[in-house]
């Protein structure tokens, strides 16, 4: 787009009543925090607080290019979902989970193993982390980036970033969305019930652990197995 085009693109958005970029910052700025607060306290420390927070800025104006219309209030849901997006996209560009941290996962699962194994019940945290002789905080850096990918699957599986523009049409987003509410039906109570804590209300794994009486650990790999199975749930039924 030249400068003659940009400028014609600024005179309609401003002519439309539309917010202009700076504005539009200044309004979503909670929407910012939010998201990457809710993704900071899933992820740990895997990506700098401030790049997270750039990141997010650039992807709310990315949705303000590309919704249409005024900014209504299903502009919020859109914005929110381009910016998780951009930032999971980010870690995966990043190859954030390089060989180490796998061989770390691996570690992390054949240690909770042998314990359940050794001790005829399931291991704490804290036994975990002395058998691998690690502190709690590197433990819990570990279960984070186990759980980013899990994260990252199911944002996949939401549609994160879906552009309106396009031509899905609104009897195909409620297909879509009646048949993955069906999908998530199928899931255990408890299941569902860890999903919507992190999701709805974006309580991270010691808090949700606390809630449900659980190891941090055991939130982890119940969160995994509950994406998986939605994934092939939802699969066998598009």
């Amino acid at each position: 787009m030249d400068c003659a085009e940009q400028q014609g693109y600024g005179d309609a958005q401003h002519n439309s009543g539309r917010l202009s970029e700076p504005e539009l910052l200044q309004q979503y700025l909670p929407l910012i925090k939010r998201c990457v607060s809710s993704l900071r306290s899933h992820c740990g420390t895997l990506m700098d607080l401030e790049d997270m927070e750039q990141i997010a800025m650039m992807a709310l104006l990315e949705a303000g290019r590309r919704y249409p219309g005024e900014y209504d209030p299903g502009f919020v849901s859109f914005a929110g979902q381009r910016i998780r997006g951009a930032i999971l996209d980010e870690l995966r560009r990043q190859d954030w989970r390089p060989r180490p941290v796998r061989q770390q996962a691996h570690e992390l699962n054949d240690t909770i193993r042998q314990l359940t194994r050794s001790l005829g019940r399931e291991p704490s945290d804290t036994e975990v982390a002395a058998h691998l002789g690690i502190a709690q905080s590197e433990y819990r850096q570990r279960l984070y980036a186990i759980q980013a990918e899990s994260m990252a699957s199911l944002d996949e599986l939401l549609g994160a970033g879906h552009d309106p523009s396009q031509e899905e049409g609104s009897i195909d987003q409620f297909v879509r969305y009646q048949t993955l509410e069906a999908a998530i039906s199928k899931l255990s109570k408890r299941d569902q019930v860890i999903l919507s804590l992190y999701y709805q209300h974006e309580l991270n794994l010691k808090e949700i652990a606390a809630t449900l009486g659980l190891t941090e650990t055991r939130i982890c790999q119940l969160h995994k197995a509950a994406v998986k199975q939605l994934h092939g749930l939802y699969r066998d039924w598009r």
